[in-house]
């Protein structure tokens, strides 16, 4: 038997094609102009199988919400639909089938986390590695947390007081972040969406944050993305989002490894600051910049326990220049990762 409708998607939630107001229809959300998105387990498709998708894996949730390509082994942890090899989906099962504290998903998806840096963790996770939001306290007030996977900026959100709603193109990896936020007794609610096609009405939401997502769009799509935050966040909303740089010294390595031709596929996009401020501008609000860090993108003060002796120094170098960049500001330039921050007009 199914999961029930969760009444707070019918409410809250809207299509994507047409944003016009949802119902519940056999099991399914249906708006009025026939647009019918499935529930699987409780959790909304809301995908358009209209446009091409930024990811591979968008194809592949789309299917399995229609009981298509279903991986017998484990259907309960939509292995299909993660973007992984058939060799981590055989890791995914050793893991499974031994009791521990860590969902085995969650312990392969860990080294995409944070730039491939920590796939010394694989298997061998304790405990899950939330970092520390630099926001404000939520005190009650609406997050979107766009491009979630397994769900850890929600996590760090839910606990900065907000009540938080995951999307991520791959079912396997929402599915992961609710069973996360289910073991850690969250409140959090998760979708499977496209972040250029928000399923929100306008001007309902007070904060979006997202992290180490956008970097890997088109130009293009990654401000289609960025304007679909404009639409759905209040006047005097929130929006923050990490970034990656163009002059940073690691990503200048990585621009040089590829002969600074331009990126395709799911390669990171590298963007200048001005750029930056423009489309922010153009589809938000006046942006500011605070750097992320130095030398890579992802490295957090919260997982420095996880990290081998070499990454620690290189956490430390960029922290240490993260605060000299607050008195000297022109180095911001020279991040390899920022956050852009900006207040919606509405």
């Amino acid at each position: 038997m199914s999961a029930p409708i969760d009444p707070w998607f019918i409410a809250n939630l809207a299509c994507p094609i047409d944003r016009a107001a949802l119902t519940a229809a056999a099991g399914d959300l249906l708006c009025a102009h026939g647009h019918r998105y499935p529930i699987v387990d409780g959790v909304p498709v809301m995908l358009r199988p209209d446009v091409p998708a930024t990811i591979s894996l968008a194809e592949a949730s789309l299917q399995r919400a229609r009981g298509v390509g279903i991986d017998a082994r484990a259907p309960h942890l939509f292995l299909e639909s993660l973007g992984i090899s058939e060799e981590e989906k055989r890791g995914v099962l050793e893991l499974a089938a031994r009791p521990g504290r860590i969902d085995p998903v969650v312990a392969y998806l860990v080294a995409a986390t944070n730039g491939l840096m920590y796939k010394h963790l694989i298997g061998r996770l304790d405990n899950y590695p939330i970092p520390a939001l630099t926001l404000p306290d939520g005190r009650g007030q609406q997050l979107v947390d766009v491009g979630c996977s397994w769900g850890r900026w929600s996590i760090a959100a839910a606990r900065r007081g907000y009540r938080v709603l995951g999307i991520d193109p791959s079912l396997g990896a929402v599915m992961a972040a609710r069973r996360v936020a289910a073991q850690l007794q969250i409140p959090n609610r998760y979708i499977v969406a496209d972040a250029r096609f928000l399923p929100l009405p306008q001007n309902t939401i007070d904060c979006i944050y997202s992290y180490s997502v956008l970097q890997h769009f088109s130009y293009h799509d990654a401000a289609a993305a960025i304007a679909e935050m404009g639409r759905v966040l209040k006047h005097g909303g929130l929006a923050k989002v990490q970034m990656p740089t163009r002059f940073g010294l690691r990503c200048l390595y990585h621009q040089a490894r590829r002969a600074f031709r331009a990126a395709t596929g799911f390669e990171v996009r590298y963007w200048t600051l001005g750029a930056l401020a423009e489309v922010f501008g153009r589809h938000v609000g006046p942006a500011k910049f605070e750097v992320d860090g130095f030398f890579g993108i992802g490295l957090q003060r919260a997982d420095e326990p996880l990290m081998t002796p070499a990454l620690r120094r290189v956490l430390h170098a960029s922290e240490g220049l993260k605060a000299v960049s607050r008195r000297f500001r022109p180095l911001i330039s020279a991040a390899d990762s920022v956050f852009v921050e900006a207040i919606a007009r509405g």
